[in-house]
């Protein structure tokens, strides 16, 4: 039993700590870290990354990956604010990005299960596809100017608690009892654990993959309204290397990129630690070129980590 619970919990209870060690480190080199704004500020800033992250946790759960995060963002954000400087209604507007990053998502899905394209090949593709149709559709431009009631979404609190975070909970509650509760979860997990197994079982592996991307593609949708409410701006190169924070964020929170293990909860202390280093570094005055290094590295890192615990477990 000890053996199980290690094998389960001890991952994340090893990134809590480690969140929690940061942050002292943080507080210690920088007396600007521990105030309350600025913690509000790194949960609210993490929200957007963490959304996408949950979406990265399915696919990187059935063994897969999407490189199309950001780009898919930026497609669904222009689309959204295009409809909302139509006139309208925030409801609509909102409805259509999320039907675009859908759609991409489920795009995604249907070129890996049935056109039997890597992983990474298909979201490289899409990548620049939905990166590139984003400028197209804005001339390059970017589409600012919306109602208080769309940015109340990103700048509005609910008992002093900023919006952008009660959504971030909201998702990972559903998305926790998703993969914990339903059977999609179930089968989630059996496809990245064993996919030919899970297809001898009698799981429709293809339409349950395909569902997979699909939700990614979603959640990327709402990340991409709720960025857009807090600019005010809908960008077609917004979202860049979005995909590399989400990734972090998954496999530092303990999702094996050889599928068939991870956990939400898991996923939003590795986004909680990606803000905080993020912040810390900004607070210190480190250079954006230096944080990329040190995403980058935190990455190889994690990895590392992961395989080697793999290897032990074998």
């Amino acid at each position: 039993m000890r053996k199980d619970f290690l094998h389960h919990y001890g991952r994340q209870f090893g990134t809590l700590i480690g969140l929690v060690f940061l942050v002292i480190i943080l507080w210690i080199l920088t007396p600007h870290f521990m105030t309350i704004s600025n913690l509000l500020n790194v949960v609210q800033q993490t929200s957007i990354n963490a959304i996408i992250a949950v979406g990265l946790t399915f696919v990187i759960i059935t063994a897969g990956i999407d490189l199309s995060v950001g780009s898919i963002l930026a497609f669904s954000g222009v689309v959204l604010a295009s409809v909302l400087n139509a006139g309208m209604p925030v409801p609509i507007a909102m409805l259509t990005g999320l039907g675009v990053g859908l759609l991409c998502g489920i795009v995604n899905g249907l070129l890996i299960s049935y056109g039997r394209l890597p992983p990474f090949i298909s979201t490289l593709g899409l990548m620049s596809v939905a990166r590139g149709a984003a400028l197209l559709y804005t001339h390059g431009r970017p589409i600012s100017g919306f109602t208080n009631s769309f940015r109340y979404l990103a700048t509005g609190e609910i008992l002093h608690i900023p919006m952008p975070v009660i959504i971030m909970v909201i998702v990972y509650l559903f998305a926790h009892f998703v993969l914990t509760r339903t059977i999609f979860g179930r089968y989630t997990y059996a496809i990245g654990g064993n996919e030919e197994a899970a297809t001898l079982s009698g799981v429709n592996v293809k339409f349950y993959k395909t569902m997979v991307y699909g939700l990614c593609g979603l959640l990327s949708g709402l990340a991409a309204i709720i960025l857009t409410a807090r600019l005010n701006s809908a960008q077609p190169i917004a979202g860049f290397m979005y995909e590399l924070d989400a990734i972090a964020a998954t496999v530092i929170g303990g999702t094996s990129l050889m599928g068939g293990e991870g956990r939400v909860t898991g996923t939003l202390i590795g986004a909680l630690i990606m803000g905080v280093i993020r912040n810390g570094l900004n607070l210190l005055g480190v250079s954006s070129f230096v944080q990329q290094t040190v995403i980058g590295s935190v990455i190889i890192i994690a990895v590392l980590i992961d395989m080697t615990l793999k290897r032990q477990r074998i």
